[in-house]
């Protein structure tokens, strides 16, 4: 059997070997090119049942004068004989990168029950089509080895063998139009999608074993099994083998040994260089994926059965539901793993410190009508209700960008057309809501197949620059609000001072004898600040109560707060260069393997901590986020319900649909694009 790579059983053992690279003679590629070009090759034949399927390959053969009619029952009798298994104790290992759609199945059959088909010929139509089932047996339900194989993959049958009654080579190479459960004649429970038969007179059996092997091999080489499912004729195939030789490299019989199994390598090189070369841009997929495989990826999103569209209402919807039930509970209990544990603590402080800060943003752009409270509730109601019932839970939402520039741009508008902000907010939300329902009953996600690779890259790019340039704007901001004294000299420490003075102390104290109140209410906040009747105590005040008080910061080091912008660079760097060090900690030799990669998936997590502790260890005042302390509404101005009705002319609830079109596309783009980049192929995700 083959899963990207051979694995066998030896001569009279019970289990399945390591994994292994397919070493080939090259003499049983040039036989299987010979086979391809001289048997019966039926592409996208529509059949339900191996006897169906044998049938028709049977009478194609009679018909094109390759096989006798004579020998038509013999052959079938042959083919529809029942199959073993080596399941029996299996001891099924784990295979580090299981993602390939094809799973071939290479089985050499001779004589079945120790009999020559010609003898047990007689009984032909009663036994030999009972023994072929289209049902799975106990045992391929049982078999563990299931779990393994991803949610959509297609099996490869490959069937091989000698008989005593032929006289030529009996070849057929068969792709079903759609893949069909063929019984037993798969190890587990796996549609057939191809069929690869080869019957030869008696005497060549090691060779027919060998052309078996190259077929099943071909069959789990990335491009070649993308050219099987492509290929229109019998000269497609025949190409995708000669691509296949153009790759292949001959090691010299004598020097090496073939019985020596190669390992798998740690890391696959690319098959992309190849499938471009072939393709020759004609018949290119854009984004380099395959039409029939989009199920569990989505780099180029072709055929996908997801992105088809049903043209009835709420289709899409209905097929997404009926898709994701089966995984809903396995969503949950998959997270019970160390690994999900160290996603879970990285997203939460994610989108928390991204919703603190977004609020901040949110609340200077919008007078604090909505701020960090409502930006941390929003973020975290949308993401739970998203994450329970969205059809890919791995998109993560939080506020970002362009919405931060719309809200800037309604607010300013209402404020300079004296609308209610919040009341033409709600109803722009309500007909975004609308729209998107619109978008959903009709299946408008299907338009998401027409995102090249190009759109998707620019978009990451775009998300990324956006938080790479936040990050340094932030600092650099911050070297501005605390200068650094570059002209400072730890010998001259005695000439540095900063004192807070009144303006003029005649002013003040004329003003202060005037105001009584204001006296009063003085020594009432700040009596340690009132020394002798009315006079300030300006020594005693901070910077920022000297300002408040109307007085002025005298000296030359009152403009610098050296620590705070060295610090937070130390801070910044360090918590970069730690979380990435840790990363690669997986590849490094220190520790046992599971340390390693325990120590690299908590790698961000830890690093935060680290310089938290640092941060925390060395007590310069540096700028944390404001997390509000009570549950209420950031502006005292507002409740947290907003009345629809009465703030503004009727014809605003109409015309809010105009704005409400822009954040439904902004939200579309967003999420549907996000969507696409996590599904890619390369992520080879086993839920669709």
């Amino acid at each position: 059997r083959w899963i990207k790579f051979e694995e066998k059983v030896e001569q009279g053992g019970e289990r399945w070997s390591k994994p292994h690279v397919a070493t080939l003679s090259l003499h049983s590629l040039f036989e299987l090119r010979t086979c391809i070009e001289k048997g019966s090759i039926m592409l996208d034949m529509e059949a339900s049942s191996l006897p169906q399927v044998v049938e028709m390959i049977v009478d194609n053969q009679i018909e094109t004068g390759l096989l006798k009619s004579e020998l038509k029952d013999k052959v079938t009798y042959t083919l529809l004989r029942k199959h073993r298994h080596q399941t029996k104790k299996s001891n099924l290992r784990s295979l580090a990168d299981i993602g390939k759609t094809v799973s071939s199945a290479s089985r050499m059959f001779s004589n079945p029950d120790n009999g020559s088909p010609a003898m047990a010929h007689r009984n032909l139509t009663s036994s030999s089509l009972n023994d072929i089932s289209d049902k799975p047996e106990k045992d391929q339900l049982k078999n563990k080895f299931m779990k393994k194989l991803p949610r959509d993959a297609e099996a490869s049958n490959v069937l091989v063998g000698e008989v005593d009654f032929l006289e030529s080579p009996f070849i057929a190479f068969v792709r079903l139009q759609q893949a069909v459960m063929l019984g037993a004649l798969t190890e587990v429970p796996v549609p057939t999608r191809f069929l690869f038969i080869l019957l030869g007179p008696k005497g060549k059996a090691k060779s027919y074993h060998e052309i078996g092997r190259a077929i099943a091999t071909l069959m789990s080489d990335e491009v070649f099994h993308d050219i099987a499912y492509k290929a229109k004729d019998r000269q497609d195939l025949i190409a995708g083998i000669d691509e296949f030789l153009d790759e292949v490299i001959v090691l010299p019989p004598g020097e090496w040994d073939p019985a020596i199994r190669i390992e798998p390598p740690k890391s696959l090189p690319s098959s992309d260089k190849r499938k471009n070369m072939y393709s020759g841009g004609e018949n290119l997929q854009m984004n380099g994926d395959t039409p029939h495989d989009g199920g569990h990826g989505g780099g180029g999103h072709g055929d996908c059965e997801e992105l088809q569209r049903t043209g009835r209402f709420c289709g899409g919807l209905i097929k997404d539901i009926k898709r994701k039930a089966p995984f809903f509970a396995s969503d949950f209990y998959d997270a019970l793993n160390i690994q999900a544990l160290s996603a879970i603590l990285f997203i939460y402080l994610a989108t928390v410190t991204n919703a603190i800060t977004f609020g901040g943003l949110l609340g200077d752009a919008t007078e604090n009508m909505q701020g960090v409270l409502e930006s941390f509730l929003g973020t975290a109601v949308t993401g739970a209700i998203f994450c329970l019932l969205a059809g890919q839970p791995l998109t993560i939402l939080s506020s970002t960008g362009p919405v931060l520039v719309f809200e800037r741009l309604l607010f300013n508008f209402s404020k300079d057309n004296d609308f209610d902000y919040l009341e033409f907010r709600l109803w722009i939300g309500l007909w975004s809501a609308f729209q998107c329902l619109i978008l959903v009953a009709t299946d408008a996600s299907f338009l998401v197949k027409y995102f090249t690779r190009f759109t998707e890259e620019g978009f990451s790019s775009l998300i990324s620059f956006i938080f790479i340039y936040d990050a340094f704007k932030k600092m650099i901001k911050l070297a501005d609000h605390y200068p650094i004294n570059s002209q400072f000299k730890v010998d001259y420490i005695t000439h540095f001072s900063c004192a807070c003075e009144p303006l003029d102390p005649d002013a003040l104290s004329l003003l202060l004898s005037q105001h009584e109140q204001l006296t009063h209410s003085l020594m009432e906040t700040f009596p340690f600040l009132l020394q002798y009747n009315t006079t300030i105590d300006w020594s005693a005040l901070t910077a920022k109560d000297c300002l408040k008080y109307g007085g002025q910061l005298v000296g030359n080091n009152c403009d610098y707060v050296p620590d705070i912008t060295l610090m937070s660079f130390i801070l910044f760097f360090g918590t970069y260069t730690c979380s990435m060090a840790l990363k690669k900690f997986k590849t490094s030799r220190y520790f046992p393997t599971t340390a390693r990669k325990l120590i690299s998936d908590f790698a961000i997590i830890l690093s935060i901590f680290i310089f938290c502790g640092i941060d925390a260890l060395v007590g310069v005042d540096t700028p944390k986020l404001i997390v509000p302390s009570e549950f209420k509404p950031t502006s005292p101005e507002r409740g947290w319900f907003v009345p629809p009705f009465g703030g503004n002319p009727w014809w605003v609830y109409l015309a809010a649909a105009i704005p409400a079109l822009l954040v439904t596309i902004l939200i579309f783009m967003d999420q549907q694009i996000t969507a696409v980049i996590v599904n890619r192929k390369e992520h080879k995700l086993k839920v669709g």
